[in-house]
């Protein structure tokens, strides 16, 4: 079993609002990686006491807890709990009906003996290398099929797609959006490795067009996940023209979790 997990904030000025975990039981029977990407809200407030970083970490960790300590508890039903446990560590101090409570998307996978189970939730990506090298990528591609006009102000995203039917969906503060997740399971003998990757380590496929998504995990697995990272870096520097990025900003938080299995 090789693991490797890299997360650099897009601004050593500011946290880091990504959360990453590999687990892998005591038991020595399979494992889970989890990788959440805080959304990073904009001027006005959330309605919450809280930073984005705090709510990450608490949903990151129940998560991380109730995948491996309940194996057969359906992944889907994992976020609903770990949802409805952040929620309420937090709802007598926070108004958790603000479109912009704290929230995260997430990608998560979990293999046991004989299956390896998916979600993704958001716009964070799973990707799994079968035997042969074929890489498939789990996504939810709700918010990228959001028309560009759709999404012209924070103010539309938040009146009609957060968290809509029709629009796009992440974790909050709602336990049922969990059940809006992109879930599956692969036989364990077709899955020989996975990566879990926020859209801040994605740029390299989604952004920049530096190679597909099996040249992505060709990276990592040959380089090493702080390899992706650091390429995307690179990418994000040179485009000085803005020719990519356009309006987004220059430095993502970003983070890459592999492991073989």
């Amino acid at each position: 079993m090789r693991t490797e997990l890299v997360s650099e904030p897009g601004d050593r000025a500011r946290p880091n609002e990504d959360f990453a975990g590999v687990a892998l039981p005591a038991s020595g029977r399979g494992g889970a990686v989890v990788v959440l990407d805080g959304v990073t809200p904009p001027q006005g407030g959330t309605g919450c006491v809280h930073s984005v970083p705090w709510f990450t970490a608490r949903l990151g960790g129940a998560l991380t807890e109730l995948t491996v300590s309940r194996l057969n508890m359906p992944l889907a039903e994992a976020l609903s709990l770990a949802i409805a446990r952040t929620a309420a560590a937090h709802a007598d101090t926070c108004d958790l009906s603000h479109p912009r409570t704290p929230q995260a998307t997430v990608a998560l996978a979990r293999w046991q003996d004989d299956a390896v189970e998916h979600l993704v939730l958001c716009d964070s990506a799973l990707l799994l290398e079968a035997p042969d090298g074929t890489v498939t990528p789990v996504l939810d591609d709700r918010l990228a099929r959001q028309p560009r006009s759709a999404l012209a102000t924070e103010a539309l995203v938040d009146a009609e797609l957060r968290n809509k039917e029709g629009g796009f969906f992440t974790a909050a503060a709602d336990p049922s959006v969990a059940a809006r997740a992109v879930t599956g399971s692969t036989p364990r003998s077709e899955v020989r490795a996975l990566a879990a990757l926020t859209d801040g380590a994605t740029r390299w496929v989604e952004t920049f067009h530096a190679g597909d998504w099996a040249d992505c995990l060709a990276v990592i697995r040959k380089e090493g996940a702080r390899s992706m990272v650091d390429r995307v870096r690179d990418l994000e520097l040179a485009d000085t023209r803005r020719q990519f990025l356009r309006r987004s900003k220059t430095h993502d938080d970003a983070t890459v979790a592999y492991a073989e299995l």
